[in-house]
């Protein structure tokens, strides 16, 4: 059946700050059966080939200069093991401690949804473990969990009405490695619906900026995002298919990673697409983030597309002679003054530490960020056919991204896999005299929750147009990505670069995030407290 609309309508929309195009560019594409065509990497022959074989990598110990004796939801991952260690705190009283603080903060009431009933006996059994010398590597730290995201014996609703009361029977895969690890699952954390609705949830409300009321958190991964920022957990979950880790990072002054895709396992997550969903932590620094990794990558057996163990000997302890690729074009463009001024500023601390900056164009962005949108929204019309006849009960951002992904031919779809390894060799090809590429976050600080706007050089712009143009890109391409404060922009809100890796360099991404932070110490600004 033909659209009912015309390519270049859609397009003008994607462009303007809606969410679906329809690319009509077929210039990038090789002539049929072309047998030069390269095969996607991410095809489980090409990562039998292109990853790094499975080995036993020991996490890195944890990093923290965070005083032991600071009040208890102040401490990161490494300061909380490190506090442990020396007996100045316990699993026991830090749950207390965030439990305390859950209530009293207004993104408790935001951010959080559920309590997961297993965490208080966790708790205890991990203060036992620590007594008698028997720790894991993450025991004892609290995280939380995104509503996509399953933990047995919670609720797990999708942040949507269409899921009702429903509760996990099992952990997914990456949190039954964490709790393998130690760490203690405690709370259910608000996400946008099916991770694709709009910022005000009809089931639980909109997430508000712990650094601004009227601002947004950045979604999907909406309640991770106001957890960290608020401190109420040191750790939690995400995923990302558009940039739903990395943006709610960037805008609430956090960590995130976006891994390889191939790397974490998403069995036990809800898809909204299967051809670019990501599952990644969020934490205070990526020194916290290096300490979670391993621990949850490597193949699981049930997701076929999670093949891939953790690279941890692509860490570097220093930056000297690291090649820094520094795009220009597209993703320079639509970006505050103070968003740029502060990467140009970062910049210079790679410079500092030893880094060399190579200017790299990665060619046209704008179609394949397009074809990232055509693939999530046909992939969640798809997923989401049996609830066609209740339309009515989607939040009305879901049901307008399921109906444009209803439009699209199967030619539409097709063209947009059929591009995607072409970018993918087309960018790393770009990036071979590079070892990382760094660019801004996002064009802006927090969008604005009343219009859902964000403002670039004092223009408002929809938060579409301006949010995902430096992410989608690196969910479609399946490339590592870290967000992480760069600085405060001109109202004061966080703003923050990006650091992208070849396939498989997440532990490099981390080990070049961790020398900015040290250098830096923006990821230690934490939101002014709550009246």
């Amino acid at each position: 059946m033909s659209n009912a609309v015309s390519a270049d309508t859609i397009r003008a929309t994607i462009m303007a700050g809606t969410v679906a195009p329809r690319s009509a560019v077929k210039s990038e594409l090789p002539p049929p059966y072309d047998t030069s065509s390269p095969e996607p990497a991410w095809a489980e022959r090409s990562f039998a080939a292109a990853a790094p074989r499975r080995m036993t990598v020991a996490p890195a110990g944890p990093v923290s200069d965070d005083p032991i004796d600071a009040p208890v939801h102040t401490l990161g991952i490494g300061g909380l093991l490190a506090a442990y260690a020396a007996g100045a705190t316990d699993p026991v009283a830090v749950m207390a401690g965030l439990n305390e603080r859950m209530a009293s903060h207004p993104s408790g009431r935001d951010a959080v949804l559920a309590a997961i009933p297993r965490a208080e006996a966790a708790a205890v059994e991990s203060r036992r473990r620590l007594r008698a010398g028997e720790a894991r590597a993450l025991e004892g730290i609290p995280f939380g969990v995104k509503d996509i995201i399953d933990v047995a014996g919670a609720p797990v609703t999708c942040g949507s009405l269409q899921t009702g009361r429903r509760v996990a029977t099992l952990d997914a895969e990456v949190v039954a490695r964490l709790v393998q690890a130690g760490a203690i699952p405690v709370a259910m954390l608000a996400t946008t619906e099916f991770a694709c609705g709009s910022a005000h949830n009809p089931r639980y409300g909109a997430v508000r900026n712990p650094w601004r009321a009227d601002r947004w958190t950045g979604g999907s991964s909406t309640g991770s995002g106001a957890a960290l920022a608020a401190r109420l957990l040191p750790l939690a979950l995400g995923t990302d298919t558009g940039g739903s880790i990395r943006i709610p990072a960037a805008s609430c002054g956090i960590t995130g990673l976006k891994p390889t895709r191939g790397l974490v396992p998403r069995t036990g997550v809800a898809s909204l697409s299967w051809t670019l969903d990501h599952v990644g932590p969020l934490a205070r620094s990526a020194d916290d983030l290096a300490v979670v990794m391993p621990l949850i990558a490597g193949p699981d057996g049930r997701d076929a597309y999670a093949v891939a163990a953790y690279a941890g000997d692509r860490a570097r302890l220093d930056l000297s002679g690291l090649r820094i690729g520094v795009p220009n074009g597209w993703f320079v463009e639509l970006q505050d003054e103070a968003v740029l001024a502060a990467w140009r500023e970062a910049l210079t601390v790679f410079e500092s530490l030893g880094a060399r900056l190579v200017p790299v164009d990665l060619g046209p962005i704008q179609t394949a960020h397009e074809d990232g949108y055509l693939l999530m929204m046909c992939e969640l019309a798809s997923l989401q056919e049996p609830e066609i006849d209740q339309m009515e009960a989607f939040d009305p951002g879901t049901r307008a991204r399921i109906e444009q992904g209803r439009m699209f031919d199967a030619i539409d779809y097709l063209r947009a896999l059929r591009r995607r390894p072409l970018v993918q060799t087309r960018i790393l090809s770009a990036m071979a005299e590079t070892d990382v590429l760094i660019t801004p976050g996002l064009g802006g600080e927090a969008a604005f929750l009343d219009d859902l706007t964000i403002a670039v050089n004092g223009e408002r712009h929809p938060l579409q147009r301006v949010v995902p143009r430096n992410t989608m890109i690196f969910d479609y391409t399946g490339l590592p990505a870290l967000m992480l404060p760069s600085g405060l922009g001109s109202t004061g809100l966080p703003v923050a670069i990006q650091i992208v890796g070849k396939l498989f360099d997440d532990a490099l991404c981390l080990s070049v995030g961790s020398a900015f932070q040290r250098a830096t110490g923006h990821h230690r600004r934490a939101p002014p407290e709550a009246a």
